[in-house]
């Protein structure tokens, strides 16, 4: 099956994650458009609703005799299109198909619905499953869903990595600061304090503390822990004192570094405040936090598909990713999952595109990786 059509069909609707943007379509036509390539494809489709109006599409092909279960994964929303032109026509120009999603990610959802149909026509040991899921860029309540219901022994997880093979990913944790300080009018300094002044002690502390983090030495294929301030809201009026500041912020975490280890990091900055200033009023609370993800480089599905790509002509040489993806929540689930996808440009980006030629370079490849996997496990049981 080619992958180049069901990607144009699957750009071509609106699947802006709601979450992300108020009243946005969300994903419902997007796998109507999944479930029927995946039917096409030859494979049994199951709906599971992740979310009321938002469905994961699952397709599964049983083979006659026991074998390994295997898995396909990849995500169906996409964030916003605020300053893009025509972001649902799929347009082709110099090997590239531009359009909001193209590349993250549905260039691998293509790409491995394209695979399945492949495997289809010899499928004869164990299962392979394909899920297309919902809400990946907020708080994946499609992989949730997922891994509640289903299980694999191996995934691969068709996130764009410019076919490189990724075994590592950082996390992160969300968190909302608050200052608090006393409302009155700007002409009378005595009787007000500054809420907004004191969250810049909060700021100050918060780039030293982002400095030391990167100062660290890296882990490997993950790099070093990160943060930064991503919306601050305060203040009524010119000419009052605000009595209330908010920040919300996000620490980038990599393996050792837990939703605790955040916490106490602002907690401590918190606290050097208070001590510094006995007047100083300011509370931190986690929002969401998502944990970094590791594979073994030794584990079977790392050699199954680095066997994949040595075939392909491409290097086996695990790498990591900077971003966070669903296949942390695979792992945490008990399923082992690399990342291995298209490249491309744009994520998240007014101008985003998949090169068209790694579309069938990363449907060959999981073709491979999945063969593999079940010869292996035949050989593995003899």
């Amino acid at each position: 099956m080619d992958p180049l059509p069901i990607l144009e069909s699957l750009v071509a609707v609106n699947s802006v994650n709601p979450s992300l943007v108020a009243g946005a379509a969300g994903e419902a036509e997007a796998a109507a458009v999944a479930s029927d390539a995946m039917r096409r494809a030859g494979l049994e489709v199951v709906v599971q609703e992740a979310a009321p109006g938002r469905p994961n599409v699952i397709g599964v092909l049983e083979g006659r005799s026991p074998g390994p279960s295997v898995m396909f994964c990849g995500h169906l929303d996409t964030v916003g299109v605020e300053g893009m032109t025509d972001p649902f026509v799929p347009r082709v120009r110099d090997g590239r198909l531009y359009a909001r999603g193209a590349q993250d990610m549905k260039g691998g959802v293509a790409a491995m619905i394209a695979a399945a149909a492949t495997l289809a026509s010899f499928w004869t040991r164990g299962r392979l499953i394909v899920a297309a899921v919902v809400d990946e860029e907020h708080e994946s309540l499609g992989a949730e869903a997922l891994v509640r219901e289903w299980r694999a022994d191996a995934a691969v997880v068709t996130e764009p990595t410019d076919l490189k093979m990724a075994t590592a990913h950082k996390g992160f944790a969300w968190l909302e600061i608050v200052t608090r300080g006393r409302a009155a009018h700007g002409s009378r300094p005595a009787e007000g304090r500054d809420a907004i002044l004191r969250m810049g002690r909060v700021l100050a502390a918060l780039e030293a503390l982002d400095a030391s983090l990167r100062a660290k030495p890296p882990v490997p294929l993950q790099g070093t822990g990160s943060l930064h301030a991503s919306l601050i809201s305060g203040g009524r009026e010119l000419s009052s004192y605000p009595d209330r500041c908010v920040l919300q912020m996000e620490r980038r975490t990599v393996s050792g570094e837990d939703a605790q280890a955040v916490v106490d990091e602002v907690g401590a900055i918190l606290s050097d405040a208070r001590r510094r200033d006995p007047e100083f009023e300011g509370a931190a609370k986690l929002l969401a936090c998502r944990s970094p993800y590791q594979i073994d480089d030794g584990h079977a599905l790392v050699r199954a598909l680095g066997a994949a790509l040595t075939h392909a002509g491409r290097s086996p040489q695990p790498a990591g990713m900077s971003f966070w993806t669903d296949a942390a929540i695979l792992g945490d689930a008990g399923i082992p999952s690399v990342l291995f996808g298209p490249g491309g440009a744009g994520l998240h980006s007014i101008e985003e595109y998949v090169t068209v030629a790694d579309l069938y370079v990363c449907r060959d490849v999981l073709v491979q990786t999945a063969r593999n996997l079940v010869s292996t496990a035949g050989a593995d049981s003899r």
